[in-house]
């Protein structure tokens, strides 16, 4: 069976047990670790039996993938972060993103016509590429995820607006960042949750089993930092979305279908 999830320490962390033959009754797996940006459009030709992409991109795979209620990123207080070198307002700036159909771009998206704020131009750059190039100049502001909460001070960077305490407060819910979604006519879906949910509370029920394969997919990432990014990143919701998870989804999806970034979706 093959499954793609990121090299991020969430993601090895939550899926150690499952791609590791230590989950009874879950099938051998074939892993494709890349960036979620690359599987948003990797899994637009179902080449993936299992796969993690952003929310933002679910309008264009539930075709032919169903959302599984497990395994994903949800949370509080987790969301991108919109950095600048000091500059107050990106009206007409160019701002680098980390993918088109990210969740992150889509909050900035709704985040800059509710603001006012409109840039003059975007820029999908690879991800460890957005805070160095903002800190030289290259771009007048960037969109970041993950570690980068962490990191983005040693830049010389600030923080112009959290986009994850804005939709937040704006909605009272969640954030949703990545999901797990299993092909339709190739994947048990209900097994699959199963295996994934397996998987999650074996990461949490001894910590240290994952370490090696968590930090040797960190991308040189600080083991201090990795442990703050599980902490933040798997939760309650990567174990079960629930009411709250399944409506921060929906709400995400239909505020974008409203606007018309995205098509409308029935989650």
């Amino acid at each position: 069976m093959r499954i793609a999830f990121s090299p991020c320490p969430n993601d090895t962390f939550v899926f150690h047990a499952l791609v590791h033959g230590l989950v009874p009754g879950a099938p051998e797996l074939d892993v494709t670790f890349a960036d979620v940006d690359v599987t948003n459009t990797a899994a637009l030709d179902g080449r993936f039996d299992l796969v993690k992409v952003s929310y933002a991109a679910l309008p264009w795979l539930l075709d032919t993938y169903e959302l599984l209620p497990c395994g994903g990123a949800l949370g509080r207080g987790c969301g991108p972060l919109l950095l600048t070198a000091g500059r107050a307002d990106i009206t007409g700036a160019t701002v680098a993103v980390p993918g088109d159909r990210t969740t992150a771009y889509l909050l900035f998206r709704l985040w800059a016509e509710q603001s006012g704020q409109v840039p003059g131009r975007i820029e999908v750059v690879p991800f460890h590429e957005i805070m160095p190039g903002v800190a030289a100049g290259r771009y007048d502001a960037g969109l970041v995820i993950h570690e980068a909460r962490f990191t983005f001070q040693r830049y010389g960077l600030t923080s112009l607006v959290d986009l994850g305490e804005w939709w937040e407060a704006d909605t009272g819910l969640p954030i949703p960042l990545g999901a797990i979604l299993a092909k339709r006519g190739a994947v048990d879906a209900a097994a699959a949750t199963d295996w994934i949910r397996a998987s999650v509370r074996a990461a949490w029920a001894d910590p240290e089993a994952s370490r090696a394969y968590v930090l040797a997919h960190a991308q040189e990432m600080e083991p201090d930092v990795v442990d703050q990014h599980i902490k933040l990143y798997v939760n309650e919701f990567t174990e079960d979305l629930g009411p709250d998870g399944h409506a921060a989804a929906r709400a995400l999806l239909h505020r974008a279908a409203t606007a018309g970034l995205v098509p409308p979706v029935t989650l």
